[in-house]
């Protein structure tokens, strides 16, 4: 048989009068309950490393945070010290300075006792 009468064969026997000699077949694709699971278990693992990342980067921030927050009490209770010490000394000069300290006067001692 040659080329052409083994496609006139074939058409023979699929077609009959009237008809389209190119017969289609639909075929889709179908994922079985396996794959499906397996698809869902990979989708889920993804997922969840997505979550993961994200909260490590927010423990992360959550770190820096703390350590900023840390350094800014220390800072505070740092300079309430320092204006405690500089109102220590500049009150020294100031009475020293004022008109009440200027107006007192000196006393020496007359006496003293002795035993």
């Amino acid at each position: 048989m040659t080329y052409s009468s083994s496609l006139a064969v074939n058409r023979q026997r699929f077609s009959s009068r009237n008809q389209n000699t190119t017969s289609f077949r639909s075929q889709q694709a179908k994922l079985g309950p396996i794959s499906n699971t397996i698809i869902l278990v990979v989708l889920t693992c993804l997922l969840g490393l997505l979550y993961l990342t994200q909260v490590t980067k927010t423990n992360a921030y959550g770190y820096r945070i703390n350590e900023l927050n840390q350094q800014q009490s220390k800072l505070a209770s740092e300079h309430d010290q320092l204006e405690v010490a500089a109102a220590r000394l500049q009150a020294l000069d100031r009475v020293k300075n004022s008109a009440v300290a200027k107006s007192l006067v000196s006393v020496a001692p007359t006496a003293t006792i002795q035993n």
